[in-house]
């Protein structure tokens, strides 16, 4: 049975709220509208309790905006080639959301505190929209759209999923959250290998010709 949980207050204490906030921030990281219409519609079905710090999550204009927000994002996201300006110009708005859902979150905390879980909250965020859009530029040049769809859906189905499981599971939440940071660094880490070795040969081609 689900019960009501209590986001930034006496449910949700020391390593239950850390990982509660890295799940949220990585989610926000995903898709920040679809986590921010959980958080409201989860605060509304009475499974979760927000702070007074996010009760606006918790206003119907903000919950009806996301829902709006996200079907466009649902569609947008999913277009080859527009879906990388997309992802671009949301890295102004994912991970000041995220970091402002991990300040509100943490409200009861000391300032030090406090500072130290929205520094985390956008760090995570970004990691997220780091290898959303890195694993969209290795997808994207595929001639066939099925890959790039299915890649935006499961994105989409996993911010809803983990934003969901913090509020029941914060702890399982946040370890599968450190390994798919884990899978991004490994991912990141390869795309930067391929580009480095794709100058090289560029390089090396444009000295043979110039001989």
């Amino acid at each position: 049975m689900l019960t009501r949980m209590t986001l930034g207050g006496s449910a949700f204490v020391g390593s239950g709220l850390a990982g509660l906030i890295v799940a949220v921030s990585f989610a926000a990281g995903l898709n920040v509208y679809a986590t921010v219409a959980t958080l409201g519609l989860l605060a509304h079905t009475d499974l979760l309790n927000l702070p007074p710090a996010l009760h606006l999550l918790t206003n119907w204009w903000v919950i009806a905006a996301s829902i709006v927000l996200f079907t466009i994002e649902f569609f947008a996201d999913k277009i080859p080639a527009f879906d990388l300006l997309w992802n671009a110009l949301h890295t102004f708005v994912r991970i000041p959301v995220a970091a402002l859902i991990a300040y509100g979150a943490t409200s009861q905390l000391s300032p030090e505190a406090q500072l130290l879980a929205t520094l985390a909250g956008g760090a995570i965020a970004l990691a997220a929209h780091g290898g959303k859009t890195a694993a969209r530029i290795a997808v994207t040049p595929s001639p066939e759209p099925v890959s790039n769809f299915a890649l935006s859906a499961s994105e989409d189905t996993l911010s809803v999923f983990l934003t969901w499981l913090a509020t029941q599971h914060p702890m399982v939440a946040a370890g599968i959250v450190a390994a798919l940071l884990i899978l991004i660094v490994v991912m990141m880490r390869g795309i930067v290998r391929t580009i480095v070795r794709a100058i090289d040969r560029h390089s090396r081609w444009s000295r043979k010709q110039s001989q």
